[in-house]
């Protein structure tokens, strides 16, 4: 398919047209973390009509680029949270006693904590992710093996992903799969993504029950909730 792009508001941005057999309605969404627009079709809905309804949307989308919160590189000197807590990157240069591309923490919440970050400055944004993305399969699965035994359920598969409109899914297989930009949530919030998902273990729907399963594993599920609602666009931002 051909690129395709809008003028909002004089800048060109990207277009991504997507078909879909399961929706019955025209979808448009920004993308929060690559700024595209993504159109997504009804097999019915023709190309050209699709793009009359995004040119009429134009203001929607100009607000939406608008709200978005600041990308912050994961560089020397940004600061990026570890569990909802603010830690600032800093590099380790070279010839320094630590062992190169290692990676950990210092500091403490008194004096200020660090990821610091050891080996070539070519290479530091991805140890960064690399780091972030280790802490964050070892605290989602020991999470997700908490509530399943609560549950006597089994999770029968663990993966990290980088969604970027959803934080967590449930297989009917049992195998679960998060995004590993939750390590940087909150605490509370961490645990009620993956209580969510596996509450789907239990219920593989959001009847009643389901929630009231949530509800029973973590006691902050509203608040948790609502913070993904405000602050998670800005979870996206990093990296960039």
């Amino acid at each position: 398919m051909d690129d395709l792009f809008l003028d909002i508001d004089g800048t060109n941005v990207p277009l991504e047209l997507r078909k879909s057999d399961r929706a019955r309605r025209l979808l448009l969404r920004v993308d929060q973390r690559r700024e595209v627009v993504v159109l997504t079709l009804p097999n019915r809905v023709s190309r050209r009509e699709g793009l009359r309804f995004a040119q009429g949307n134009r203001a929607w989308i100009a607000e939406r680029l608008a709200s978005l919160p600041p990308r912050i590189p994961f560089g020397p000197g940004e600061r990026v949270p570890l569990l909802g807590r603010p830690h600032r990157l800093v590099h380790v240069p070279p010839g320094s006693t630590a062992r190169r591309g290692a990676a950990w923490i210092q500091g403490d919440e008194i004096q200020g904590e660090e990821i610091q970050i050891a080996g070539d400055p070519a290479h530091f944004a991805r140890r960064v992710q690399d780091f972030l993305r280790t802490r964050a399969r070892t605290e989602i699965r020991h999470r997700a093996e908490r509530f399943a035994a609560q549950t006597e359920k089994e999770v029968r598969g663990l993966t990290l992903r980088d969604p970027s409109s959803r934080w967590g899914s449930c297989s009917p297989r049992g195998e679960l799969s998060f995004s590993w930009r939750l390590i940087m949530a909150p605490e509370f919030v961490l645990d009620y993504v993956v209580a969510h998902e596996v509450a789907h273990l239990s219920v593989f729907s959001h009847a009643p029950r389901f929630w009231a399963l949530v509800d029973q594993l973590v006691p902050r599920m509203d608040e948790a909730r609502r913070w993904l609602k405000v602050e998670g666009a800005a979870l996206h931002r990093y990296g960039a």
